[in-house]
């Protein structure tokens, strides 16, 4: 079952690559995206070069959370492909406990925490799919910008797209 907007974000506490564990609520204050995450997933690849650009123009005031949940994808590549692509923090979720928690169900699938703690957003980067290539609606982008404004997002809401959180390791 999916968090409900406009309710507490569910607290978690998960490890980054160099095994420091880190508490949801250590950003508040900050707006927060969840990016559920992976190494291998050409949408991944995609929504993470815009989400650093984001990163720039926004400052230090979001903080983009990268939660790498398919349990097929190993430490190693994780860091490897987290440095190539720029990426401030990857954490970790091998079970897929937070993806679970949080319903995330596909990567990217997005998720906005206000500064108070209280999930605002949930969904896709933007409208690409498989028959729209090309973004006309930047979900996301839209979607802290009203925050930082002072607004609620709208949509609050959308279904999110990319490659399926892979569940289990193929030697389980």
């Amino acid at each position: 079952m999916m968090p409900l907007n406009n309710q507490p974000a569910p607290e978690f506490s998960l490890p980054d690559l160099k095994g420091m564990l880190h508490p949801l609520h250590e950003t508040l204050g900050q707006i927060v995206i969840l990016n559920f995450w992976s190494a291998e997933c050409p949408h991944a690849a995609r929504a993470d070069a815009e989400l650093t650009a984001y990163l720039k123009a926004w400052g230090p005031s979001v903080t983009l959370l990268s939660i790498a949940s398919n349990a097929d994808e190993p430490p190693d590549l994780l860091a490897q492909v987290a440095a190539e692509r720029g990426l401030p923090m990857v954490l970790i979720d091998p079970k897929g406990n937070i993806a679970d928690l949080y319903g995330a169900v596909t990567t990217p699938h997005l998720f906005v925490v206000d500064p108070g703690g209280i999930l605002r957003y949930q969904g896709a980067i933007d409208d690409v799919t498989f028959r729209q290539r090309t973004p006309t609606r930047h979900y996301l982008l839209d979607a802290v910008d009203s925050l930082i404004a002072g607004a609620l997002p709208n949509p609050a809401e959308t279904p999110p797209y990319g490659c399926t959180i892979m569940r289990f390791s193929p030697d389980q």
